[in-house]
Order: structure tokens, then sequence, then C-alpha cells
């Protein structure tokens, strides 16, 4: 049995095997081609926080794939009334065959996985959200006509400290692919979080820098990912933004990096403020793709651990 807590999970090979799977996957889905690979089995999804993305793909794919999704917010549950999260996850495990959790802190979802005696999988937390990296890296490499993705940059700008930038930084180090993070000194990622990618950025000659000119961070970039400046919870919402402004992606932005550079955000995305419409529907974006693949990604890593 195997958890989805975060990257470091998963070995290259296996993530490999998740990409070609969520290829195929996409494929047959594209072609209106059945694959029940999960018949019968049931996944229980857990949201402290709410979701559009995480829940319509993880409930469609769980469909799709012929088992059954059932959405348990907070108020659904004994959680809030006492119950510890230990106890839900054994009585979970006696139910349904997986459980995915969308959270807000992260020792929740370590709590979930080393009491379950089914399949966890992280469908975010304050610290890391796997199932959004592992998306954004397949739909790269598909829109680098599933070729080599070692010669590639990725470049992170705005907000170098959350739970998307760890997990992009985790794969690209573990995947081989170069990755930059144009940020404030203030929001730069922590350094347990570099920590756990050095060796694997070591062993692939993967560079990692962390810059806080935003023009010097996008040059050349193959590749350039947003992420929304105020997330749920943040309080000081009009200090970051201040802060970040000098980091918006727009057009003067990424006419820096290369002619053919993919645009990505993992949504939602607060138009105008850390994106322009211009970027964000431009000929470069790839970002309601990225979107899709969540989809057929997720679909891939519910396969690989419940079938």
């Amino acid at each position: 049995m195997k958890h989805l807590t975060n990257i470091q999970n998963f070995s290259q090979e296996e993530i490999w095997d998740i990409f070609h799977l969520t290829k195929d996957l996409k494929g047959e889905q594209k072609n209106n081609e059945s694959h029940k690979l999960l018949e019968g089995k049931s996944l229980a999804m857990l949201f402290q926080k709410p979701s559009t993305r995480t829940r319509v793909s993880f409930e469609t794919g769980m469909t799709q794939l012929g088992g059954h999704g059932l959405y348990l917010s907070g108020n659904d549950l004994q959680l809030g009334r006492g119950e510890t999260i230990a106890d839900t996850a054994k009585v979970f495990s006696r139910y349904v065959n997986g459980i995915m959790a969308r959270v807000f802190n992260h020792q929740d979802i370590i709590i979930l996985a080393q009491n379950a005696t089914i399949p966890v999988i992280n469908g975010l937390s304050d610290k890391f959200h796997p199932c959004q990296a592992l998306t954004d890296l397949f739909t790269i490499w598909e829109h680098h006509n599933y070729g080599n993705l070692k010669e590639l940059t990725v470049v992170f700008v705005g907000d170098g400290n959350n739970n998307v930038t760890n997990s992009l930084l985790l794969l690209c180090a573990r995947l081989g692919v170069n990755f930059r993070i144009g940020c404030p000194e203030k929001y730069k990622v922590e350094q347990e979080i570099l920590d756990l990618a050095k060796e694997d950025a070591e062993k692939n000659n993967v560079k990692i820098e962390i810059l806080t000119n935003p023009e010097e961070a996008v040059k050349n970039a193959d590749v350039i990912y947003a992420d929304t400046w105020v997330s749920m919870g943040k309080k000081d919402a009009e200090k970051r933004i201040e802060n970040l402004k000098p980091y918006q992606i727009n057009k003067e932005l990424i006419s820096l990096a290369k002619p053919d550079v993919k645009i990505m955000h993992c949504l939602p995305a607060h138009r105008n403020e850390e994106i322009t419409d211009e970027i964000m529907d431009g000929q470069n974006s790839i970002i309601f793709d990225q979107a899709e693949n969540r989809l057929h990604t997720q679909k891939a890593i519910l396969a690989t651990l419940l079938e």
C-alpha cells in the first residue's frame, strides 16, 4: 500500500509510470473508450477547504473509472464535534478503498496516513499540493511533444513560499528539470524544502535559483508559472498585493522569456492582479489545458494507488 502525502512518496520511475498512464487514460477518454479500472471501489473525499477543481476532478475521475466519490465536508463528519483525525482514518479504512483529503494543516494528512490501512492522497495542505505539481509537469511534457524535460527551465513568479511552489520544486528536482523562483525576499521558499530537494537536484544536475528580480527570473524561461497572491485564509491581503505587484505576469515580463514560453496558473486566478487577461487568454497560455489535466492525472494516481 502506498500514500501520496507529498512528491517524495513516488520515485522518478513511478512518476513516469503515472505520466504514461495519464496519457493513455486521457486518450481513451477522448475516444469515448471505457476504462473501469476501479469498478465497485469508493473514495472518501474529505474537504476542510472548498475547491472547484479538486472536487469536480476527483469525483468525475472516480465515476469515469467505474468507482464512486463521496464528498464529505467538515460539517458532514464528527471531526467538528471532537472525533480525532486518527479515529476518522481508522473508520474510513473499514468503509472505503481510499481517502483524498484537502486540509488546512499538513499534519492532518500525516495523521491520516499513519492511521489508515488504505491509500491517502493529499488533495492540498498548507505545505504541499502534489496532485497539482504532477498535473503541471505532465502538462509541460504534453506540450513539449512528450520529449525530454531535462533541457527545460520552469520559472515560478510570485509568492515563493507556498504549497504549489514547494511541490513544483521537489518534482522538478526529482525529474531533472531546472527550476527558478522569482519572488520578494520575504516570500522565499523555506530552507526545509530546499533541503528536501537537494539530493535529487544534485543527482539529476538540476539548477535551482531563487531571485528577487522578476525580469532576471523569467529570462529565457520555457515555462512561467503564476499563482494567486492571496490564498484562502491569508489575513494580510492588501500588504501582499502591494509587495507582489512587480511580479505580475504581463506582456512586458513574458517578452523576456523564450518566444514560445508556456504560461501556467493553478487557478483560481485573480485576473489583472497576478496575471493580466491578455496573457491568461493569450496564445502562450496553457492554463485551461493544465486545469483539464487535473482530471486525467488524478485518475492515473487513483488507478495506481487503489487498483
